[in-house]
């Protein structure tokens, strides 16, 4: 098994790697450089550790699995696979860097896996899925989208799957065009992929869902940055938006300062999930016509002011 990667920090071309990932010092090197692993972070970043990890994963197919893994060892043997071999530390990490249980060496945790992946997908995400939007809360998003010093015109709407997230995004659609043009922003799934018409100052540019679980997200992140929005609207569970996020920051032009989102991505476990840096400058609104901002990996919650 090999590290990710092939070159250390100043570029030269790393020596080879053991079956835990650690790298063979070079000579001259320090106590401290002669040991080195590389991890991935939950951001799919990788990263020095001075201990080895305890899961090992394939970038490309996005999954994860045992270092005695029989599919792994047997793909190893046969050389194919060395090139995009990462390291975790733990479960955790690669969940929240994208990546599913290996179905050959962890049945249990997949079968898990596609028990929630189905799940999300038919709208049954159950008790762990978000709370119904409300009217106040879909009052303030609009607040906000006008209170911000650059114009908002045009919207891309994102939404998990779940039925609470479809209404809310189906909400927000209706709010920003006008009850009477609800219709220019169609839910792609019942009525197929859209583009309003820019029969108005405001438009919504494309509504686009996103799976709990991935390969990478790669397909719908692009197509909600697409057409280069003046903001995106989004909302669903913090686990698939964490994910999506990750992704529109590695691989598009989306920005979390011009993205505002709905109650249920107002927690501490969608910034632990995403990262502070990546959710760095997000906004929304809170279920009771209030709002909150992400800043510094905290989230700020801005109550309703009270009125005598």
């Amino acid at each position: 098994m090999t590290e990710p990667g092939g070159a250390d920090r100043d570029g030269a071309a790393a020596p080879p790697a053991h079956a835990d990932g650690a790298r063979r010092a070079r000579p001259g090197r320090t106590g401290s450089e002669r040991e080195r692993y590389t991890l991935l972070d939950g951001n799919g970043r990788p990263y020095p550790s001075a201990v080895p990890g305890t899961l090992g994963g394939h970038r490309g197919g996005r999954l994860y699995g045992r270092l005695d893994c029989p599919s792994a060892l047997r793909a190893l043997a046969r050389g194919g696979y060395r090139a995009q071999r990462v390291f975790f530390a733990d479960a955790a990490t690669a969940r929240a860097a994208g990546y599913r249980p290996c179905a050959v060496c962890l049945p249990e945790r997949y079968a898990r896996w596609k028990a929630r992946e189905k799940g999300g997908a038919t709208g049954t995400a159950g008790a762990t899925g978000p709370a119904p939007h409300t009217a106040a809360e879909v009052a303030a998003l609009m607040d906000l989208l006008a209170a911000g010093r650059r114009p908002v015109r045009s919207l891309s709407i994102g939404h998990g799957r779940d039925a609470a997230s479809r209404a809310a995004a189906r909400a927000v659609a209706a709010a920003w065009c006008g009850d009477d043009r609800a219709e220019h922003a169609r839910h792609p799934r019942e009525a197929g992929p859209h583009r309003a018409a820019d029969v108005a100052a405001r438009t919504v540019l494309d509504v686009v869902d996103w799976p709990e679980e991935a390969a990478s997200w790669l397909r719908q992140a692009r197509r909600l940055a697409a057409g280069a929005p003046d903001a995106w609207v989004v909302c669903g569970a913090p686990a698939g938006w964490a994910r999506m996020a990750r992704r529109l920051r590695q691989s598009t032009s989306w920005s979390a300062g011009r993205t505002f989102a709905l109650a249920s991505l107002g927690t501490p476990e969608t910034v632990a999930l995403a990262g502070a840096e990546t959710l760095e400058g997000l906004r929304g609104a809170s279920a009771d016509g209030g709002h909150w901002e992400v800043r510094r990996g905290w989230i700020t919650f801005h109550p309703l002011p009270s009125h005598p």
